[in-house]
């Protein structure tokens, strides 16, 4: 189980810190480089973990790609970044019309941390700018968990973790889910864990910092990088940290996103106390934490995908935080291990694995110190075989490959048909591929606009079959008329007939 208090060997020793025994690569308090083990772990080759790593980035890129190339995005996130990174990269404010016309996304999320994607951009403007990012900053976690792993337990530990890592469900299920900001958290943390487990305790401080700029409830696992800290004698830097974290979580609940929301709240916490139109109280969300199949079932693959060897490790308390906000939330789409939100717990989780083999290899209980000698090939057959069931394993199949089937090319023909510059109200299945060069609404969520284009997937998986395209444009729209401009397969394409509104809501001076 997880211990704070107990060395690598499972027997306190005089001189050591609380939770951390030597390692290979130990530092002296001040973080100022050691000599010995520490020189010679940091001779650990860095181009074996470089090519993994470029490896991996072209298999999730590669995934990624051809899913957008066959118009399958999940959801309207990857059109939702792509227009607040367009709107960085023209230094403009985060206006997400997707949202709503004239929506600042900083009121919905806070995330200010995706602007750093507007060079890309300028080079690359285009939604597969977004998913080639992730790829990188994912496979970018890889190297560090890998190479941190080798410089810990020797051998060829650091590989076999890197391809564990690598093929986690996690992290493929963020690939398959398009782009989320939650990318920049995967490195940044891998970074933290990395100078905890060396004892680079100033390097760990520095390094959780930009975390609060990537989501607003990562103040909450920056406070408790900060309690590590103190656990592990740097009182002064954690107290200061933890505090910082705590602070920066309720300032950007309470002051920051509210103030840049139209509402003037944070819209989320009803995620946590209603569900659907009925109230639930907090202790009910707290009774209800286990209530769920599918939330222990989470739980158990989260810790298991390590073969339990995370429990051995401290660095498991950085998961606490997500997980809680996750089982508290009274939406099942956070509970599972599908979408996005587990990506940031891997790296965690590797890296405590490498720390509970090291804490275990020396424990005076034999069955443990047998099990940590092969836990680390354990975790990567793992990974392997839960892959046969996860999404990179498509990239094995010829049809994943094919983007000039019926359905796509009806749907590039669509996009033809739509001028650029357009304001277009569409669904999700064309909307990525919509929003670097046009102004995009989602369908239904842009009344008064009267939008130059309404296209829709009559396929899109509407509650009720759409008879007429043309009626249910001007249903949407009852301030304007529209035309038939192009049908093709279950693509409908309207264009408007009557003028331009004077005044467009959300647009300045529309």
């Amino acid at each position: 189980m997880l211990e704070l208090n107990k060395s690598g060997t499972d027997r306190p020793g005089p001189g050591r810190l609380p939770a951390q025994g030597p390692g290979p690569d130990a530092r002296p308090a001040d973080d100022a480089p050691g000599t010995g083990e520490a020189a010679a772990a940091e001779r650990v080759p860095l181009r074996p973990y470089l090519v993994a790593g470029a490896i991996l980035c072209a298999l999730y890129f590669l995934y990624a790609y051809f899913q957008y190339s066959r118009f399958g995005s999940p959801s309207w996130d990857l059109g939702i970044f792509e227009q607040e990174v367009r709107a960085y990269a023209g230094f403009d404010a985060p206006v997400v019309d997707i949202k709503g016309p004239g929506y600042l996304i900083l009121g919905d999320h806070f995330s200010p941390i995706v602007a750093l994607l507007a060079p890309l951009y300028w080079l690359w403007p285009s939604a597969e700018s977004l998913l080639f990012a992730q790829a990188a900053l994912f496979a970018l976690g890889a190297v560090i968990v890998g190479r941190t792993t080798q410089q810990l337990l020797g051998g060829r530990s650091g590989l076999c973790v890197t391809v564990a890592y690598g093929l986690s469900w996690g992290i493929q299920e963020a690939v398959k889910a398009d782009f989320h900001e939650i990318a920049f958290a995967v490195p940044l943390l891998a970074l933290v864990c990395r100078a905890l487990l060396l004892e680079r305790y100033t390097a760990a401080l520095l390094w959780s910092l930009p975390l609060v700029l990537v989501k607003e409830d990562l103040g909450a696992t920056v406070a408790v990088v900060g309690f590590l800290l103190f656990v592990y004698g740097r009182r002064l830097q954690g107290a200061l940290l933890a505090a910082f974290g705590v602070a920066a979580f309720v300032v950007t609940l309470v002051v920051l996103i509210p103030a840049a929301s139209s509402a003037g709240t944070y819209d989320y916490w009803q995620k946590i106390d209603k569900n659907g139109e009925q109230d639930v109280s907090m202790l009910d969300s707290v009774l209800g934490v286990l209530d769920s199949s599918v939330k222990i079932e989470m739980l158990v693959f989260l810790i298991g995908i390590t073969a339990f060897m995370a429990l051995r490790s401290p660095l498991t308390l950085l998961i606490v935080p997500t997980l809680g906000w996750r089982l508290l939330s009274q939406d099942s789409n956070h509970w599972g291990m599908v979408w996005h939100y587990s990506a940031i717990l891997m790296p965690v989780l590797f890296l405590a694995m490498a720390d509970g083999v090291r804490r275990s290899r020396d424990s005076h209980r034999p069955w443990l110190a047998s099990y940590a000698k092969v836990a680390v090939p354990v975790a990567a057959a793992i990974a392997v075989a839960m892959t046969q069931h996860l999404p990179l394993r498509d990239l094995l199949r010829p049809e994943t490959y094919r983007t000039d089937d019926a359905r796509s090319q009806a749907a590039r023909a669509a996009l033809d048909a739509i001028p650029p510059g357009a304001r277009v109200e569409t669904d999700i299945t064309l909307m990525a591929h919509l929003t670097s060069d046009r102004t995009v609404y989602w369908v239904g969520g842009a009344p008064g606009t009267a939008p130059d284009i309404v296209a829709i997937n009559l396929d899109f998986g509407w509650s009720r079959p759409i008879q007429d395209p043309v009626a249910y444009a001007e249903q949407l729209h009852p301030e304007a008329s529209y035309r038939l401009k192009h049908r093709g397969g279950s693509f409908v394409v309207m264009e408007r007939t009557s003028p331009e509104p004077a005044e467009i809501p959300g647009v300045p001076g529309g």
